[in-house]
C-alpha cells in the first residue's frame, strides 16, 4: 500500500502535466482561431499588471478577462512613440454568452498643456471594462480596469507568404487605375489652362505686341504651380507694393502681377538647378554636382536681375525717342491742337517706342475719367526718370497756371538734344579707356607673338 500511493499520486501527476500541456497547447498560435473555450481551458495566471509599451511589443498575444466574467484576446499590432505621442495598435475580440464584441483598433494619447492625457478601449457593451492609455512616469503603459485581468499568451509566429495572384495582381490593377484618373485628371486641367493661355496670346497679338521669350516659357508652370502660394500668403499685398512699380518700370505690368513675379522667382528656385543639369548633361562637363545648390540661389534672384535689365534697355529707348517725340508735341500745339489731341498725333505718327506705349496709356486713362495731372503723375510713376518726371511735372506746374505750353515743349526740346549729344561724347570718351583692356590682355599678346615667332624660329634653326 505504501509502494501503491506514491505511483498513483506519480500518475496523477503526471496526468495533470499532461492536461496543462494539452490546455497550453489548444490554443493555436493563430489569433483568429483562438476561442473563448481554450481561452478559458488555458491554465494563464491572469493579473492586473499594466504592460509597459515598447517596440517590441508588436506580434504580441494576450489573453484578457472582463469584470464581467467574459474572456477575450488581444493582439498587439504595432505602436508609435514619440516624446509628445504614444499610439498603440491591437486586435481584440471579447467573447460573451455566444457574441463576440470587437473593441477599436487604435488607441493615442498625447501632451496637452504639459501633461499626459489618458484614453480608454472598452471591452465590452456595457463600458464596464477597458483598458487604460497613460503615461504615469517615463514609459506609456496599457493597464486593465477595475475588475479586468489580462495574461501574456504568446508572440505570433510569422507566417510564410502564400503566392496568390488575386493578392499579387490586384494591388498592380488599383494602383493603374489610380495612375490614369490622376493623368485623366491632369490632361483635363492642362486643356483649360491651355486654352485660357490661348486667350491671353491672342488678346496679345490684337494688341500687336508679343509675349517676352523667357515669360512665355516660364508662365505655364509658375502660373499654374506657384501663383496659388503666394496668392494665399499674408504678405500679399507688401509683395504688390514692392514690385508694382518694378515691373511697370520695365514695362511688363501688363504681362504679369506681382504675385507672378514673386511665383516665378520661387519657381527659378528648382529651375536654376535644372537648366543647370541639363547643360551639364548636354555639355558632358563634368562640373562639381556642389554647384547645384548655388544655382538655386542664383535661380531664385535672377528675375530681378533681368527686370532691372528690361528697365534699363527701357529707359535707353524711351530717351532716344523723347527729342523727337517731345518736338512732334510743341509742333502740333503750335499748329492750334489740344495738349491731349497733340498727343494722338503723336501717337499716329511717330515710330513705335515704350514712350508711345506710355502715351497710349495715358489716353486711355484720361478716357475713363482721369484728369490731365493725375493721368501725367502716373505717366511718371510708370517710367521713374529724371527726364520723364521733369518733363511731367512741367506740365502739371504750366496747365495748373494756364501757361502757353508750346515754349515749354520747345525748350525742354532742346535741353533734351543737348543732354543727348553730351551723353554719346561721354560714352565715346569711355570708349577709348574700355577698348585698352582687350588690346592688353588679347590683341597685344597676339601682336608680340607674330613679331618674335618668326625670329626665335630663325634662331632655333640656326643652332641646329
Amino acid at each position: 500500500m505504501q509502494k501503491i500511493v506514491p505511483r498513483v499520486l506519480l500518475i496523477l501527476l503526471i496526468m495533470w502535466s499532461s492536461l496543462s500541456a494539452w490546455a497550453q497547447e489548444s490554443c493555436p498560435n493563430d489569433f483568429t482561431r483562438i476561442t473563448s473555450q481554450c481561452i478559458q481551458a488555458s491554465n494563464k495566471k491572469f493579473n492586473t499588471k499594466p504592460i509597459v509599451i515598447s517596440n517590441e511589443l508588436q506580434d504580441n498575444m494576450y489573453f484578457y478577462k472582463t469584470a464581467g466574467g467574459d474572456f477575450g484576446k488581444l493582439k498587439v499590432i504595432g505602436s508609435t512613440i514619440t516624446k509628445e505621442e504614444c499610439t498603440l495598435f491591437i486586435e481584440a475580440v471579447t467573447f460573451s454568452n455566444g457574441r463576440t464584441f470587437v473593441p477599436n483598433s487604435s488607441i493615442s494619447i498625447g501632451v496637452s498643456q504639459n501633461h499626459w492625457l489618458k484614453d480608454r478601449v472598452l471591452l465590452d457593451r456595457n463600458g464596464l471594462s477597458a483598458f487604460e492609455l497613460s503615461k504615469p512616469e517615463k514609459n506609456c503603459e496599457l493597464s486593465p480596469t477595475k475588475g479586468v485581468e489580462i495574461a501574456f499568451f504568446s508572440k505570433v509566429q510569422p507566417k510564410v507568404r502564400e503566392e496568390n495572384n488575386l493578392l499579387f495582381y490586384a494591388p498592380l490593377v488599383l494602383v493603374f487605375i489610380a495612375i490614369f484618373l490622376i493623368v485623366r485628371l491632369f490632361m483635363e486641367e492642362q486643356d483649360k489652362f491651355k486654352a485660357s493661355e490661348a486667350l491671353e496670346e491672342a488678346e496679345n497679338v490684337n494688341k500687336g505686341k508679343q509675349q517676352v521669350f523667357f515669360i512665355k516659357v516660364t508662365k505655364p508652370f509658375y502660373k499654374r504651380y506657384f501663383v496659388p502660394l503666394v496668392q494665399g500668403s499674408k504678405n500679399k499685398q507688401a509683395l504688390k507694393t514692392k514690385y508694382r512699380q518694378k515691373l511697370a518700370n520695365a514695362g511688363l505690368l501688363k504681362e504679369m502681377t506681382p504675385e507672378e513675379f514673386v511665383a516665378l522667382k520661387f519657381f527659378m528656385i528648382l529651375g536654376g538647378p535644372f537648366a543647370f543639369l541639363v547643360v551639364r548633361w548636354i555639355m558632358e562637363e563634368s562640373w562639381p554636382l556642389t554647384i547645384t545648390p548655388v544655382m538655386a540661389v542664383v535661380g531664385y534672384f535672377y528675375p530681378n536681375i533681368w527686370l532691372s535689365g528690361l528697365t534699363k534697355n527701357r529707359n535707353e529707348a524711351v530717351l532716344r525717342a523723347m527729342p523727337f517725340i517731345v518736338d512732334m508735341l510743341a509742333l502740333s500745339v503750335e499748329a492750334g491742337l489740344d495738349f491731349m489731341a497733340a498727343i494722338q498725333r503723336v501717337i499716329e505718327k511717330a515710330p513705335p517706342s515704350p514712350l508711345v506705349e506710355e502715351f497710349e496709356t495715358l489716353i486711355r486713362e484720361t478716357k475713363i475719367g482721369s484728369s490731365r495731372a493725375e493721368g501725367l503723375r502716373q505717366l511718371s510713376w510708370r517710367v521713374n526718370i529724371i527726364e520723364i518726371n521733369s518733363f511731367c511735372a512741367t506740365l502739371i506746374a504750366a496747365d495748373s497756371v494756364g501757361a502757353s505750353i508750346a515754349p515749354i515743349l520747345k525748350q525742354l526740346s532742346n535741353e533734351l538734344r543737348v543732354k543727348r549729344s553730351s551723353n554719346a561724347e561721354k560714352q565715346g570718351a569711355q570708349a577709348a579707356t574700355k577698348i585698352l583692356i582687350p588690346m592688353i590682355f588679347f590683341i597685344l599678346p597676339a601682336v608680340l607673338v607674330a613679331i618674335f615667332a618668326p625670329m626665335v624660329l630663325k634662331m632655333m634653326t640656326g643652332k641646329l
